[in-house]
């Protein structure tokens, strides 16, 4: 067997084990890194958390490997905002009602009020400084 064709052989191992690894980690991760700033919402708690001031929430799914990849950013976005806006996370699983009330329809999610209204809405995974400045933003109106 050519020498190249050896090669290739080990590139392709290495890659698949390596996406393979990456995949398992992701999986047992969790979707929020433990911010005493971050806010976990609940169906009798949620209308009076958005009401007042800024809030951002994070509409998410245990099972949502997107979701799971979000939640650091999240609970980071928590403790850089917690002397100005709020930041929320409600699972959609536990609370259906509230996300249905919200046109939840994919996740994540990530929906900011201001006094209760909604502002701004953003689907899919965005880097942390598109999510800051959607809180900057509802601050600044």
């Amino acid at each position: 067997m050519p020498t190249w064709i050896i090669i290739v052989i080990i590139i392709f191992s290495l890659l698949t084990l390596f996406v393979v690894l990456s995949y398992l980690k992701l999986k047992k991760a969790t979707n929020d890194t433990g911010s005493f700033n971050l806010l976990h919402l609940s169906d009798s708690d949620f209308q009076k958390t958005i009401s007042k001031g800024v809030t951002l929430v994070d509409f998410w799914a245990d099972w949502c490997m997107p979701c799971k990849l979000l939640g650091p950013t999240i609970s980071n976005l928590a403790d850089n905002n917690a002397d100005k806006a709020k930041v929320a996370k409600l699972n959609i699983e536990t609370y259906q009602k509230i996300a249905a009330i919200n046109g939840i329809s994919s996740i994540p999610t990530v929906v900011v009020f201001k006094n209760g209204k909604e502002v701004e809405r953003s689907v899919s995974v965005k880097p942390k400084h598109y999510y800051q400045s959607m809180i900057d933003k509802a601050l600044n109106k």
